[in-house]
């Protein structure tokens, strides 16, 4: 205790020694006995030895003769006796990161829902609202449509939108006004009154006349009105103006005489008029309270008008202490004793519940402790008997409540549905009870009060009731989410009976949940039902159904990958009947357009486009045009998308009058932004097919450069920029009516402006001749050097883009860009800051090393390379990719001895100082040392010795970087002549093969693969008949990068050393491989298939074939086609005529497997040989006509495709009467309706028809031509 704590852990470990100090005192002082001598020892035979006496009894009873948990035993110990407690140190504790929401341990393998990923923008299409189908005026042939149709038609939306527009116009001037305070009440003294004094037509009576009593400046709480001013004054008001008021005509306080009326909605709460008051004839106000003169007739009682008093049977209790306090009591005398007014009807929102409930049993006193039996506490307690139960009886009738839900009898319904037909309930033997336990019984039993009788109200049955959440039948299983779009597939109905409508709605319905929930199988064949029926269903039910599934805020991008396929099957069926549907259909698929995922983006351009080819452009214009001047930016943005598609569907020209009326309107400025924003849209989809169109686009758009509105000026300019974009490197002339516009812009401009017209001239300068070119640039690059400076992000990059696009010119000269560009840029880019932001990074690396193209790499490099030790990580990140592009594109030549040096030590600097996982400073440290070639020599040692020393680092991504650089170094060390180190780090990585992470061991054999193949197979160390055995047992791991790297290196040494290696230990690699045969990757699969042509090329091919053959056997599909594969492989190895025989006679094995695998082998085999295969097509003919027989469809697929392969092989070779002879054995089979027989079927007749010749095959088509 003498040191002074100063530490977090010391000072908790102080505390815990001063409370355990105390503890020992009290037990010493309090909880001992009576020492004899000052030792304080006592007798234990006196005091039992035990701290407490109670030590030994029970310390509760429980009430159900059940024993209770430890946890519910909370405030039942008994005196002075402790239960001991345990943590953790507080320092522990301390360190565990708290948090208020509870983890979710499987969040990260949910399938990820489409709201989870949106912004706040995006979020905006779940408050689109799908519009009612509008009028298609082009059906019925055009005719003029019946008035009584109540269906929207375009009239009719676009004076919707200018009622809403103005309403919003109205709104922003008065929030303007209310803001400027310059917002006024305009309806003269009446206004002027009602500000003095609101009322509303509760607050007065229809007879209060004037009085020039003035009022007292109240709040607006605690104004008070006639019936709340002082007794016998009797104020009139002059009646509000307020739209709540009552109708004219009638009198307030005229329905219940001899009340007070209620002045205001806020007033006092009135006391409660007992029963007998409201007798019939005291209709005059001299029946009011004495002292109470100056009331007049009262307005209707309403039963919430008050907070009624509990006990209002009892006549005269004036108490009131459940009441609503009033606020003007102060002002009555002290002796008023409300007299019993008006009856009121009685209520069950009368009462203030109290802590114990009544009792209402007939000849009972209310609030009396009920009479009944001693076991009553245990009685199944009503809701008003909870708060007198004790905690214990509290939980033990919840739990009993719980049990009895969970053990309810099953109803017959329930029984029918959960058992097959043929079980019948069993009666109960005659004498039959239920046994329960007494204290059950008596816990569920009624609870009697003091055995008196009479009636009772029964109470509703709440108890939970097990709903059927599932549908019924061969549908698939439903979300949670999902009820409240098929919640009629819940319901058991006898569809018979239902009307048409119905039935294709459910019909639908079941359709739809296949598709979205169902297995691959079932949602085929729905996908296929429901676009075979499309006309039949419907475009209104189908569409009814569909879109508000896709606005579900809880779909996942698989549901919606789906659903957008059914809009796009059934838009082919449907045609022109979507017309109607389209607005609705565009309110669901636009916001795909502006989606982050790509396929997302591409899915919906796709449904726009058949959308429009469907509706055709007049309605698609006459659809979308209320929604081009839209108040919400939103929708503004994804309807210039949509028109984009549009155009692209039905070609430019047919929108540019519709786009030249928008851009050009005087009316709207919302309008002319969206299609200027139209026109960029089209810039940015189609790309170069623009061009034909260019000088028609731009007219369109110039004006706006030199628009009143600063957006739409900021939006042509981008406009522009995408349009010379779109046509690089053709079409200057067409933008020589808007360079005038553009120049004055850059300079009147700031911000967003300036940022836009920079970028159009960005754009337009690599457009121009070279002396133009030079000449902008070095008139715009003045400002750009002044905005070099700017701090706003997005500026950056428009200048960064600017000044790449400007030095990639073939005018601008390389000493002026050192002159005048080189030191402002890189003193206000590179900059720490600037390596944060991923979007600045990558476009200021790729702005520096098109400086570099110009000026050279080491003008560039030199400025940068002592950056490579800053202490910044992403910064040397952003440097060392720099420096990586400029040499992969430049060399080194221009580099000196100096900066070489300087280069080597800060790569070397990066590449140890590297925490990050990333491979930008691997790839930098392999294309520098590449680039530096011969010249690196000096320096292999260092770098050897550094890639030892972190082979040996406990950090296992440390471990990894070091082999791969070993690959990357290895070609470099091979030109440097340094075998003696490759043999050394050979050596090395032999003896970290037993690495025991995945990574790093994929990382070191691919650093053995890079040496072996540099090296060479006889000065490999250690020797190859030492490593591949060492392999063998790597080839089980199951891990990806490990098993690609092995199998590469396994095939190099088969392909090249395989003498050195036993044929036996090549046996054992075989039978490994077959298993790498079920690899998910690809490129495993074909690297193992590629090492059975090399083993089998080095040992021969029969125990390698043998292997293959016996893998045919097998049930895996995807095993037996990769055998098939490498059976082929190893016969364009070995020699077809090594393998054919064998082939040949499995084909005998009468089983189904076996003799398909074989013809694939025979597939693959004649589509490798190629024109060797002339020699072997007379030996396989028999089995070819087996397999075109074959009854199995399995078998003559295959051999169709067996049939291309060899004649497309054999075109030209004399083969033609073989031929012939099989194409009788596949003509017959044209008649197949499987797709995939077909399919293999007309591969093979159009091989047959290069092979034979086309009269050939025209005369079989004629001849079945004939029969027909």
């Amino acid at each position: 205790m003498a040191k002074i704590a100063k530490t977090h852990e010391d000072i908790e470990a102080q505390i815990l020694e001063i409370q355990g100090m105390k503890a020992s005192l009290q037990e010493e002082n309090g909880e001992q006995g009576v020492g004899l001598v000052s030792t304080g020892f006592y007798d234990q035979e006196i005091y039992g030895g035990s701290d407490s006496r109670f030590a030994g009894y029970v310390t509760s009873i429980a009430a159900n003769e059940q024993e209770d948990d430890d946890e519910d035993d909370t405030s039942t110990s008994l005196l002075g006796q402790k239960k001991p407690s345990f943590h953790a140190p507080v320092a522990m504790l301390n360190s565990i990161p708290q948090s208020d929401e509870q983890y979710d341990p499987f969040a990260e393998h949910r399938p990820q829902k489409i709201a989870d990923r949106e912004d706040e923008y995006k979020a905006r299409r779940r408050q689109m609202i799908i519009s009612p189908e509008r009028l298609d005026p082009f059906a019925d042939g055009g005719k003029t449509p019946d008035p009584k149709m109540q269906v929207r038609s375009y009239v009719d939306v676009m004076m919707e939108q200018n009622l809403s527009k103005e309403e919003r116009e109205i709104r922003l001037q008065l929030a303007e006004k209310a803001k400027s305070g310059d917002l006024k009440a305009v309806n003269g003294s009446a206004a002027s009154q009602a500000a003095a004094k609101r009322k509303r037509r509760w607050d007065q009576t229809a007879d209060q006349t004037p009085s020039n009593a003035t009022p007292k400046k109240l709040s607006s709480w605690d104004q008070a009105d006639a019936g709340a001013e002082t007794p016998g004054h009797t104020p009139a008001h002059t009646p509000s103006n307020s739209r709540w008021d009552e109708t004219p005509g009638r009198p307030k306080g005229s329905e219940t005489p001899g009340a007070t009326p209620s002045t205001r909605m806020w007033d006092p709460t009135p006391s409660h008029t007992p029963a007998g008051a409201a007798t019939p004839g005291r209709d005059t106000p001299g029946h009011a309270t004495p002292g109470h003169g100056g009331a007049t007739g009262s307005v209707r009682k309403n039963r919430w008008d008050e907070t009624p008093k509990t006990e209002r049977e009892t006549p005269g209790h004036g108490s009131g202490w459940a009441e609503t306090p009033r606020t003007d009591r102060g002002e009555e005398s002290v002796g008023e004793t409300p007299t019993p007014g008006a009856s009121k009807r009685k209520s069950r929102w009368d009462e203030t519940p109290a802590s114990q409930m009544g009792s209402s049993t007939p000849l009972l006193t209310p609030g009396k402790t009920p009479l009944g039996t001693p076991a009553m506490n245990m009685a199944t307690p009503t809701p008003g008997h909870l708060m007198s139960m004790t905690p214990e009886q509290l939980q033990a009738w919840r739990w009993e409540r719980e049990i009895d839900e969970r053990n309810r009898p099953l109803t017959d319904e329930e029984l029918d549905a959960m058992f097959p037909e043929g079980y019948k309930v069993l009666p109960p033997p005659a004498g039959y009870v239920p046994i329960r336990t007494p204290a059950r019984k008596l816990s569920a039993t009624p609870t009697p009060i003091g055995g008196m009788t009479g009636f009772h109200m029964q109470a509703e049955d709440r108890t939970t009731k097990q709903m059927n959440d599932q549908p019924s039948g061969n549908l698939p299983f439903l979300k949670p989410d999902d009820i409240q779009y098929f919640d009629k597939l819940l319901v058991e109905v006898d569809e018979s009976t239902l009307s048409p409508e119905e039935q294709k709605e459910r019909k639908i319905m079941k359709l739809l949940l296949k598709i979205k929930n169902g297995t691959p199988p079932m949602r085929k064949a729905a996908l296929r039902q429901i676009t075979d029926k499309a006309r039949e269903f419907g475009a209104g039910p189908l569409f009814n159904q569909i879109l508000p599934l896709l606005m579900s805020p809880t779909l996942e991008d698989q549901e919606r990958h789906l659903l957008v396929k059914v809009i796009d099957r059934i838009l082919y069926k449907l045609d022109d009947l979507v017309r109607p549907y389209v607005h609705k259909i565009l309110v669901v698929i636009e916001p795909l357009l502006i989606d982050e995922d790509y396929y997302a983006r591409v899915e919906g351009r796709e449904i726009i486009s058949n959308l429009a080819k469907a509706a055709g452009l007049a309605t698609m214009i006459s659809t979308m045009r209320p929604d081009i001047d839209n108040m919400d930016e939103y929708v503004r943005n994804t309807t210039a998308r949509a028109f984009a598609v549009v155009a692209s569907a039905l070609g430019i020209p047919s929108l540019l009058p519709f786009l030249k009326a928008v851009c050009k309107s005087k009316k709207s400025w919302q309008a002319r932004h969206t299609g200027i924003k139209i026109v960029q849209q089209i810039a940015i989809l189609m790309g170069c097919a623009i061009l034909p169109h260019l000088r028609s686009l731009v007219e369109i758009i110039e004006h706006g450069l030199v628009d009143e509105q600063q957006k739409v000026r900021t939006i042509s300019a981008l406009a522009i920029a995408a349009l010379a974009e779109a046509a690089t490197p053709y079409g200057i002339e067409s933008f020589d009516s808007v360079l005038k516009p553009l120049w004055k812009g850059i300079r009147q401009h700031r911000g967003k402006g300036l940022a836009a017209f920079l970028k159009a001239i960005g754009y337009l300068i690599p457009l121009m001749d070279a002396e133009y070119a030079n000449y902008y640039t070095r008139e715009v690059m003045l400002i750009l050097i002044r905005e070099f400076q700017s701090p706003d992000e997005e500026m950056k990059k428009i200048v960064l883009k600017v000044v790449k696009q400007c030095c990639g010119t073939d005018g601008v000269e390389a000493n002026y860009i050192k002159t005048e560009i080189l030191p402002p840029f890189f003193k206000h880019f590179w900059q720490h800051r600037m390596a944060l932001d991923r979007r600045n990074y990558r476009q200021l690396v790729d702005t520096t090393v098109e400086l570099a193209n110009k000026v050279g790499a080491a003008e560039i490099i030199s400025r940068i390379v002592d950056d490579l030790k800053d202490e910044a990580e992403q910064y040397r990140k952003m440097v060392m990719e720099t420096i990586e592009k400029i040499m992969g594109n430049l060399g080194a030549a221009d580099i000196d001895h100096k900066l070489e040096e300087q280069l080597i030590d800060g790569i070397l600097y990066a590449f140890q100082e590297q925490t990050t996982e990333d491979s930008v400073m691997l790839n930098g440290f392999g294309t520098v040392v590449n680039a530096l070639g011969k010249r690196v020599k000096p320096y292999l040692p260092q770098i050897c010795g550094t890639v030892l020393w972190r082979l040996n680092n406990k950090s296992a991504k440390v471990r990894q970087q070091a082999a791969d650089l070993i690959s990357r170094t290895a070609v470099v060390m091979k030109t440097c002549q340094e075998e003696k180190l490759m043999g050394h780090l050979g050596v090395v990585l032999y003896e970290y093969l037993g690495e025991e992470y995945p990574e790093v061991l994929g990382s070191i054999l691919g650093a053995l693969k890079a040496i072996v193949n540099v090296i060479g197979m006889h000065k490999m160390t250690p020797p190859i008949k030492d490593l591949l055995p060492r392999l063998t047992p790597i080839l089980k791991n199951r891990h990806e990068k490990v098993q690609e790297n092995c199998i590469d290196l396994v095939g190099r040494i088969a392909d090249r050393g395989a003498e050195y290696v036993s044929a036996r230990e090549w046996m054992r690699i075989c039978f490994e491989l077959l298993e790498l045969l079920k690899a998910h990757k690809k490129a495993i699969r074909r690297a193992t298939v590629n090492t059975f042509g090399y083993i089998a090329k080095a040992i021969g091919p029969h125990d390698v074939l043998a292997t293959l053959l016996n893998n045919l056997k097998v049930q895996e599909r995807q095993n037996r086609v990769c055998t098939t594969v490498a059976i082929a492989i190893v016969a364009e190895t070995c020699s077809p005529f090594t393998v054919l025989p064998a082939l040949m006679n499995e084909y005998r094995v009468p089983e189904l497997n076996v003799q398909n695998g074989v013809l694939k082998s025979l597939s693959f085999l004649f589509e490798y040989i190629g024109e060797m295969g002339k020699d072997y097509i007379y030996a396989v003919t028999p089995l070819l006509e087996d397999a075109l027989m074959d009854r199995d469809l399995v078998h003559r697929q295959t051999a169709s495709a067996v049939v291309q392969h060899m004649s497309l092989g054999v075109y030209g070779f004399g083969c033609e009467d073989s031929l012939n002879h099989l194409l009788n054995y596949v003509w017959p089979n044209v008649f197949e309706t499987s797709p995939h027989v077909i399919q293999a079927v007309m591969g093979a007749l159009e091989g047959l028809r290069v092979a034979l010749g086309p009269c050939r095959m025209l005369q079989y088509c004629l001849q079945v031509g004939a029969r027909k």
